[in-house]
């Protein structure tokens, strides 16, 4: 094997591994050329993890997926200090968004991060959709955009690139493309008046990286994923919104892809569609060298031209060299004093109907919905934890899904639901509570449906500030 070409093939892919320590075989890769780490919860003390990494292949791009709210991968045991993306959308302040951005990028430059796969660019057209709702700044284009032009400025200010996803629009699906292929059903105009913005101003703030995400859009091609699309990736991203960044795949082994070919095709047919990186987040030793050896022999057999896998090299190495060079940057944020702005994010994003104020301790019915893939299950709502931190003695009883409600008795009772907007057995049991206890308080962290309750809160996203937000409402 050429050492040249192996190396180039080592240097575009972005494995995830599994434990707490850099397996040997992860730092026989580096050795090789691997040219990034993704890191996920299941790596923690994740600062740890991006250290040891860096020291054994300093120029290694570290990623995580830190979106913040529902999606944390440093904060997943006790939930995010910035609410996500729907609540800072529906205070629409984007200098906020600006400053949780940068919370979030000060985070990760101290623990040795180069890339935040985040901000999540789609905009949320399909209130049905399972795998975005919250993670979405929302329904708008316009807001959209400008939201994730701030949090692109907020992040990569702090010296950490970004990267916007999940390109070219994961908001107008009905299926979680972790399970099987979402296809959006959108005509090339309504995509360009709909969910290109956000890209487009992502590319317009400077954004360092676009992720691709696991869709068929027939608009664009008929036949193929935009992952393995060339029309997609090559002709719109890279022609028409002239973007010259990293472009990173979503994840080869959510189902959306991996049931259609093995990861070696997937990961030769991404990068010949325009891709630079691919992402593997779990994958084993064996399955790493097997994606290498795909990528040789692509190149060997003139399926995938050298020039392509030289060229992607080539922007997997300029994010690596931007990191190095914001070293100062970074310094001068992680100087800063703590930024309060994903508490106040919170607060200002918290919606009340009604009024309701808890005297004692109460019993707190949590109504579990599955959360998509994407999301640690292990994540907080945190709303029970707030609550006692306030009025020791409350209690928590979790409900699982199409579980029936528990006796409700006659002291305080609030209940904690999740996008009951999305999910008609969530509006039930919110119904049902209701006539027996009209004087409930329903606390939504999701998308919402209709306010019930003596009081309803909606906090438009988990994470532990929203908590924080909603608790200090109900006992101050």
């Amino acid at each position: 094997m050429t050492p040249d070409l192996s190396r180039l093939a080592m240097t575009v892919l972005q494995p995830g591994y599994a434990g707490a320590s850099l397996p040997d075989w992860m730092r026989g890769a580096l050795d090789q050329g691997l040219g990034g780490v993704v890191l996920f919860a299941r790596n923690h003390p994740l600062d740890r993890a991006a250290r040891q990494i860096r020291a054994h292949s300093p120029d290694a791009i570290v990623a995580v997926d830190e979106e913040g709210g529902t999606i944390t991968r440093f904060e997943v045991e006790h939930g995010s200090s910035v609410p996500g993306n729907r609540a800072l959308g529906v205070v629409d302040d984007v200098k906020l968004t600006e400053r949780v951005g940068r919370q979030l990028g000060r985070m990760l430059a101290g623990a040795g991060v180069t890339l935040d796969y985040a901000p999540t660019a789609d905009v949320n057209a399909n209130p049905a959709n399972p795998v975005i709702g919250v993670r979405s700044f929302g329904p708008d284009p316009d807001l959209v955009a400008r939201h994730t032009a701030a949090y692109v400025a907020g992040v990569q200010g702090a010296g950490v690139a970004a990267c916007a996803k999940h390109f070219p629009g994961h908001g107008d699906t009905t299926t979680d493309s972790h399970l099987a292929l979402p296809t959006v059903h959108a005509s090339r105009d309504l995509l360009a008046e709909r969910d290109l913005p956000p890209f487009r101003a992502a590319v317009e703030a400077g954004v360092r990286s676009i992720m691709c995400g696991h869709l068929l859009v027939p608009a664009l091609d008929p036949d193929l994923p935009a992952t393995l699309s060339r029309a997609a990736l090559t002709e719109l991203l890279r022609g028409e919104l002239g973007f010259d960044g990293m472009l990173v795949t979503d994840a080869i082994e959510m189902r959306a892809v991996a049931a259609m070919l093995e990861p070696g095709e997937i990961t030769v047919r991404a990068l010949a569609a325009g891709a630079d990186a691919v992402c593997a987040g779990h994958v084993t030793e064996d399955g790493l060298y097997a994606l290498r050896d795909a990528i040789v022999e692509a190149v060997r057999s003139g399926a995938l031209p050298e020039e392509r896998l030289a060229e992607a090299a080539a922007r997997v190495r300029a994010v690596s060299a931007w990191y190095a060079g914001q070293a100062a940057l970074r310094a001068q944020a992680l100087a800063e004093p703590d930024d309060p702005g994903g508490l106040e994010a919170a607060r200002a994003a918290l919606t009340v109907t009604g009024a309701a104020r808890l005297t004692g301790p109460p019993l707190v019915v949590e109504v579990n919905t599955r959360h998509s893939q994407a999301v640690d299950q292990v994540n907080p709502t945190g709303v029970t934890a707030a609550l006692a931190a306030a009025l020791p003695g409350t209690r928590r009883v979790p409900l699982e899904p199409g579980a029936a409600l528990p006796p409700l008795g006659t002291g305080p009772a609030v209940l904690v639901v999740h996008d009951a907007a999305r999910h008609a057995w969530v509006r039930e049991r919110i119904e049902q509570a209701v006539r027996e206890r009209p004087d409930i308080v329903v606390i939504d962290t999701g998308i919402p449906a209709e306010p019930a309750g003596a009081a309803h809160l909606a906090t438009h996203g988990i994470s532990r500030v929203s908590a924080q937000a909603a608790a200090e409402r109900l006992t101050s």
